[in-house]
């Protein structure tokens, strides 16, 4: 009875019936794709895969990037991005002297206090001193940014997919929107941000600041620059990491190999010892 069913189903006619339901569920579908609107979730890019130095496993953070790194953000990213999570002091032999961390700590004012009439009072900065964010709080930030919320940087290139590719791209992606694709006011279209919109408008471009070390300031320098030193704020242990995981290598390789030598020296015997069973 079974077969009987199968074979009916499965016949010339049922097939013709089953290619045809088949064929008109993928034009409907197509036609319905090609009657949405344009998302702007849907035309995302994706950023290309970049060389950074730092990646690979024996080398470390280039030194001058950062420093130009840092001279970008001062001027162009410090008027709305925050870094909380950097201190003056890790700058030390990093990319600045401790003569040169300390003015730049200088530079800025810190709310301190009590003092001894119980008062708060405004100080230059401190080595211990974080570096300062542009707004007291997250209201008065975006109120200042059309309600966008500025992110703070300290940690953005390894919250973000993507990492470093991501922030460069994103830094040096800004086009046109494309057909379809409708920008409220105060939004800019930028392919790599999440919906295409984003709050901030492009900021690098050629000759927009001038480096103190004379290095051409084009506008893929500054975003190379900039996120080579959001990079080491994300991960500023890394070159120590390597180091020690070079040093970690170095003393485990003869020691691994001391003791693989043991241990055949002292089981090669019973290894390869021959039982004889003799009746």
């Amino acid at each position: 009875m079974a077969i009987g069913i199968a074979q009916k189903v499965f016949s010339k006619g049922g097939r013709r019936v089953i290619t045809l339901a088949t064929a008109g569920l993928v034009t409907g579908s197509t036609l319905y794709a090609l009657n949405q609107p344009l998302e702007a979730s849907e035309i995302i890019a994706h950023p290309p895969k970049l060389d950074w130095p730092h990646k690979f496993l024996f080398n470390s953070f280039d030194h001058a990037s950062i420093r130009r790194g840092w001279e970008v953000y001062k001027q162009v990213c410090a008027a709305c991005h925050s870094l909380n999570y950097i201190h003056y002091r890790q700058m030390v032999g990093v990319f600045l002297t401790e003569e040169e961390a300390k003015a730049e700590a200088a530079d800025i004012m810190v709310q301190d206090g009590p003092d001894e009439q119980g008062k708060m009072f405004m100080r230059p900065g401190k080595l211990t001193d974080h570096v300062p964010n542009p707004y007291p709080n997250q209201e008065a930030a975006r109120a200042a940014n059309n309600g966008a919320y500025p992110p703070d940087l300290s940690l953005i290139v390894i919250a973000r997919d993507g990492g470093e590719d991501y922030v460069f791209s994103l830094l040096t992606g800004y086009t046109d929107p494309p057909a379809g694709v409708h920008l409220e006011d105060g939004q800019y279209f930028n392919p790599y941000f999440l919906d295409g919109a984003i709050g901030m408008p492009q900021l690098l471009y050629d000759e927009v600041i001038e480096y103190s070390d004379g290095t051409p300031a084009t506008a893929s320098q500054l975003a190379k620059d900039v996120t080579t030193f959001l990079a080491w704020c994300s991960m500023p242990e890394l070159d120590e990491r390597k180091l020690m995981a070079m040093k970690y290598i170095m003393l485990a390789t003869p020691i691994i190999a001391a003791c693989w030598y043991w241990k055949r020296h002292t089981w090669i015997q019973l290894k390869t010892r021959k039982i004889a069973l003799r009746t």
